[in-house]
């Protein structure tokens, strides 16, 4: 691979990761090995759809492993400890200009991103606009409806 993809994650996403590839390699395999053992004891495997499903599973699980794999090789760990400015693993509280309306996010890499949870990723429109930002700027944000302006009111 010639130039190295970079991962950004906060150590609790990292840690995330980490325990779901534990629970793959320990346990669901495990489930799997079994449920394959099950299937095969039912005879002609020709015609054994729990054995096939047992195998796409196997296939699932392993892809699923050699990704995160990847993804824990491949992450850089982001603790941003200077909250002087915006950055990924910063909680940024933001009010939308002529709204009065404020919202709080979290700045994570791509990967660990959930706007349900407000974790929003640093290459999002909003995000990107917000990186390098300080307390009392605002920031002007080209989303798909248009651009806003936010205020960065706190970094923590």
């Amino acid at each position: 691979m010639a130039n190295k993809e970079e991962i950004l994650l906060t150590a609790k996403g990292y840690a995330e990761l980490e325990e779901e590839l534990n629970d793959l390699r320990v346990n669901k395999r495990a489930e799997n090995v079994l449920a394959i053992k099950e299937a095969r004891s039912h005879g002609d495997l020709s015609e054994n759809s729990e054995y096939d499903a047992a195998r796409d599973e196997q296939a699932k699980i392993e892809a699923r492993i050699q990704e995160l794999e990847y993804k824990l090789e491949h992450a850089t760990i982001i603790d941003t400890k200077d909250k002087t400015s915006v950055n990924v693993g910063c909680d940024v509280t933001i009010e939308y200009v002529g709204d009065d309306e404020t919202d709080t996010y979290s700045i994570v890499g791509s990967l660990e991103a959930d706007p349900f949870e407000n974790k929003i990723s640093n290459e999002s429109p909003i995000g990107r606009a917000l990186m390098g930002a300080k307390v009392g700027e605002i920031i002007s944000v080209e989303g798909p409806n248009g651009s806003y302006q936010v205020k960065v009111l706190e970094i923590a």
